[in-house]
């Protein structure tokens, strides 16, 4: 029995090709690790004591949509920071946002559209996870180049007219995973007048949305609803960003009444519950903002340091939200064998994030920079960085 042919098409995750890439090279001095997006500024005060209080509540079964006072904190906090009043079955509580982006094309996507396999719009560059859901639900994957020509963010209006009514969804990642691009307004109200428009749904994966520059990104889903249309998006969010609590796995889906429950019966069958310690958590961090602004101040310090750093770098787009730079280079593999070997500075080929379309692959000419390590440290490895890769020669 040989598995579906589907998934025989999906490329080695990023990094253990990056591990590939580099075994074979000496590091340079004092290395510095700038490759994974995994926050390092530190979980809030009200972590640990509450998960030690809640210990005992290992022993019993997690609700799979979430306790009350969790639906509530999520529906608070929309409200507080989106406007958006949401009833409690309208939001689903998720082991992370991986897990909810990926089952909710297993629950919301139709095996057919127009008497055909359906298509699944998907930004390029790109979370792997959107590619292995289409895969999951056999739907055709269309990469959407996202390019400095575009403002690195997918310009979906440019479609055929026969590809967008075969769509069935369409991912945005917002601020952009790795350009930092923030969808405005106006692109996400036409974004969701073209879904109307050809029947599909916007999955708004929102999870870098409390890290900004200057203002907090708009929500699509709160776009839609002024709309009128609140039924095309499903956001998504977590406290892995917001927070410093990746491994809390807790993040949430928030939309129409229809496609919450759906997505609720297929976790009641096949999801992960949060449990109930982490539960409590994430009561009291969608409650709490002041730890949520103490963090977004030491992402603008490091936005900051990289525009003193790099500002002069041809091609540097400072980004306006998220942790990551998409530094511009003429080869993305070539540029991150140079900098681990000279500099010590080990960084994300663009090329392992995005797909080539048959006009090339648009992440080849960049390499993605976490900006997860304290400012001191960060400094340093951009200041190697721009040495080693812009001022030679």
């Amino acid at each position: 029995m040989t598995p579906p042919e589907r998934f025989s098409n999906l490329p080695d995750y990023a990094f253990p090709r990056l591990r590939k890439l580099l075994s074979d090279l000496p590091s340079g001095p004092d290395p510095v690790i700038m490759t994974i997006g995994e926050p390092r500024h530190g979980i809030p005060d009200f972590a640990a004591p509450i998960i030690a209080a809640t210990m005992d509540q290992l022993g019993k079964y997690p609700p799979n949509e979430g306790t009350p006072q969790a639906l509530a904190a999520i529906s608070g906090w929309l409200e507080r920071r989106h406007g958006l009043i949401a009833a409690p079955e309208e939001i689903t509580l998720l082991n992370g946002t991986r897990e909810g982006l990926f089952n909710a094309a297993l629950a919301l996507c139709p095996e057919r559209k127009n008497g055909a396999a359906p298509r699944i719009l998907v930004p390029n560059p790109f979370y792997q996870v959107y590619a292995v859901a289409a895969a999951a639900v056999g739907a055709e994957p269309v990469f959407v180049n996202a390019t400095a020509e575009t403002g690195h963010l997918p310009d979906f209006a440019s479609l055929p007219a026969e590809v967008l009514d075969s769509a069935a969804i369409c991912y945005l990642c917002s601020p952009a995973n790795p350009q930092g691009a923030v969808a405005g307004h106006d692109y996400l109200e036409q974004l969701v007048l073209l879904a109307e428009r050809h029947d599909f749904l916007i999955f708004a994966d929102e999870c870098y949305s409390e890290i900004w520059r200057d203002e907090p990104p708009p929500g699509a889903l709160v776009v839609a609803r002024a709309l009128g249309l609140g039924h095309r998006v499903v956001m998504f969010n977590s406290l892995s960003k917001r927070s410093n609590l990746p491994g809390l796995r807790s993040g949430f889906a928030a939309g129409a009444r229809e496609h919450i429950a759906r997505m609720r019966t297929l976790r009641s069958y096949a999801g992960a519950p949060v449990p109930l310690p982490h539960q409590r958590v994430t009561e009291a961090a969608w409650a709490d903002e002041d730890h949520v602004a103490a963090n977004r101040a030491l992402y603008q310090e490091k936005y900051a340091i990289a525009d003193r750093v790099l500002g002069n770098v041809p091609g540097y787009v400072p980004p306006q939200g998220g942790f990551f730079l998409w530094l511009p280079v003429e080869d993305g593999e070539a540029a991150a064998r140079t900098l681990w070997t000279r500099a010590g500075v080990q960084v994300l080929p663009g090329a392992y994030l995005s797909r080539d379309t048959g006009a090339g692959n648009p992440g080849a000419g960049y390499v993605r920079v976490a900006l997860v390590g304290p400012a001191a440290e960060t400094e340093d490895a951009l200041t190697r960085i721009r040495d080693t890769l812009y001022q030679e020669g």
